[in-house]
């Protein structure tokens, strides 16, 4: 009798759990923008499929979230994870899942490292703690297009081979094209090329997300003596407009930035063109990450490279610092030194690179021959030596470390937060970390802690519901992803719990791999991969598959 009266009930759906999962008690951000409200979130499946009083509900596991923050999963616009999701050791993505961060977008700045079947099919043998949206690259489809060519501007048997692989990616489930046009072979392409390539998107509702062709006055290419034309951020805004004024694809301004200090202040004209466009009905964004410098401010060069380059080396766009060609560096450059106006032009470039690395007193150096000027700026060496600047670039070549183009390794600070703030204040500029597990730069473990703590809390050049908004509903929108970002009932339970008054980040450019604190608890389909502010190493990431394929 008691066994046919628990099937009788189990039958019923009672006596059952309600929920696998119960965040109880939180203030619930819902990634729209709007201000926190207190409520429950009871998760199923997998998916979120009740929001607000839940107090009496049953559930497989309750999560005490009174006074901390309940919101969606981060969505990193632009990740440079695909490597590490490819890897056994890696594949767990821990310094971006302890970030809070559930997608991430990869194969950006032009560079897809595999067929997109064949990627995903790597990913999903192996698992991830992370889900995954994946670009199709466009310097990978014009050097597999054009070959040794791929420097060359594009002929129309060159443009119908790249539609053709655009289009196999988005139809092996890429969801759009990346661009990397500072690099190569990208940066030899022009406007009609990209147009045409993202013409390709349109009928897939495809995303183009470009790393413009340059973030300052110049390129990261260019030398300061060069006499031809470089574009510069507005010229490079302006193109990306253009593309998607001309193709009508939602087009992405790459973690968008304003480089150097005779540059700062320039966000604002960018930013006016951007929203310009936009009142025009052209769909244009941009990610930003939230740090002072960059990933190329870390193998900052002062020393023009032709200067120190054996006689007759290429070395445009070249920076390998165990290059054969800058094996000789100082006396290449005391040959050149003796050359009256050669010397006026290598003191020009060097003066160029410094203000474009944000000035004497934002340069750092990271290893030198003496090591009491380690951790110290070139400002504070030039006052030691007793020289100005320039003459001081000079001085750590010749004496410096041998075979190293420079003769310090130094970091440059070249973004002001004049121009961070401005970016983040505007509402088409979505999060982002440009980040991967051993790049270096704090920004892989901790992006969306800092914007929280810095600009958040400490600044206030943002409300805490907006920078929600950037990190989850925002690239959502932006990418076309429909039940991801946003906390409301059917959307898959990427979520994330955090203490407003101890989340933080932690890593440094000495400490670059250190993870934050404050996030507690970070859910992947439902499946907690941070639990308890400890990672878990469950593999709950899927590869995420276009709504339009």
């Amino acid at each position: 009798m008691n066994r046919l009266l628990f099937g009788l009930l189990i039958a019923l759906g009672l006596g059952a759990q309600d929920y696998d999962l119960v965040i109880r008690g939180g203030r619930i951000l819902d990634g729209t923008g709007n201000p926190y409200f207190a409520g429950d979130v009871g998760v199923k499946a997998g998916r979120i499929t009740a929001v607000g009083d839940l107090s009496s509900a049953r559930a497989a596991r309750v999560v005490d979230a009174e006074g901390k923050y309940v919101t969606p999963g981060f969505i990193d616009l632009h990740s440079h994870s695909d490597e590490d999701l490819e890897t056994s050791e890696r594949r767990y993505n821990l310094g971006m899942v302890a970030q809070g961060i559930t997608t991430s977008v990869v194969n950006q700045d032009g560079r897809s490292p595999k067929p997109i079947r064949e990627q995903r099919l790597r990913y999903d043998s192996l698992g991830m703690g992370n889900n995954v949206i994946l670009l199709v690259g466009h310097g990978t489809v014009r050097s597999k297009a054009m070959g040794a060519r791929d420097r060359e501007p594009a002929t129309e048997a060159d443009l119908a081979a790249m539609r053709g692989l655009v289009e196999e990616g988005l139809r092996g489930g890429a969801w759009g094209l990346s661009a990397g046009l500072e690099y190569n072979p990208g940066r030899f392409s022009n406007t009609r090329e990209l147009i045409e390539l993202v013409r390709v998107l349109k009928p897939y509702g495809g995303v183009y997300i470009s790393h413009v062709r340059s973030e300052g006055r110049d390129p990261m290419w260019k030398n300061a003596s060069e006499e031809r034309p470089a574009p510069t951020l507005l010229d490079a805004v302006a193109e990306t407009i253009q593309i998607g004024r001309r193709t009508g694809v939602t087009v992405v301004c790459s973690h968008i930035k304003a480089k150097g200090a005779d540059y700062w202040g320039s966000s604002h004209a960018a930013t006016r063109m951007i929203a310009e466009a936009r009142e025009e009905g052209v769909p244009v964004y941009a990610d930003q990450y939230p740090y002072e410098t960059s990933g190329s401010d870390g193998n900052t060069v002062l020393m023009p490279l032709w200067a120190i380059a054996a006689p007759g080396a290429s070395v445009a766009g070249q920076l390998d610092r165990r290059s054969p060609h800058f094996r000789n560096a100082k006396e290449n450059l005391q040959a050149r030194l003796d050359y009256e106006q050669t010397a006026a032009r290598i003191r020009t470039d060097i003066q160029h690179e410094i203000n474009r690395r944000g000035g004497a007193a934002r340069i750092m150096i990271r290893e030198f021959a003496d090591p009491r000027y380690v951790g110290k700026t070139l400002e504070y060496v030039a006052r030691e030596q007793r020289l100005n600047p320039v003459e001081t670039v000079i001085w750590l070549q010749r004496t410096g470390l041998d075979g190293v183009p420079g003769g310090a390794r130094m970091r440059g600070f070249s973004l002001s937060e004049i121009d961070l703030d401005h970016f983040m204040r505007q509402d088409f500029v979505a999060t982002s970390t440009d980040g991967a597990m051993e790049m270096g730069h704090p920004r892989s473990y901790g992006s969306y802690p800092r914007k929280i703590r810095r600009f958040v809390m400490e600044r206030a050049v943002i409300t805490l519901p907006f920078a929600i908004r950037s990190s989850t509903s925002l690239p959502a929108q932006i990418l076309g992803v429909r039940d991801r970002g946003i906390i409301r009932e059917g959307s898959w339970a990427d979520l994330v719990v955090f203490d407003p008054e101890t989340i933080r980040d932690k890593a440094n450019f000495e400490q670059p791999s250190l993870y934050p604190e404050g996030v507690l608890y970070v859910f992947v389909n439902g499946v907690a991969v941070i639990d308890g502010g400890k990672p878990t190493r469950a593999l709950p990431g899927r590869v995420l598959t276009p709504a339009k394929r």
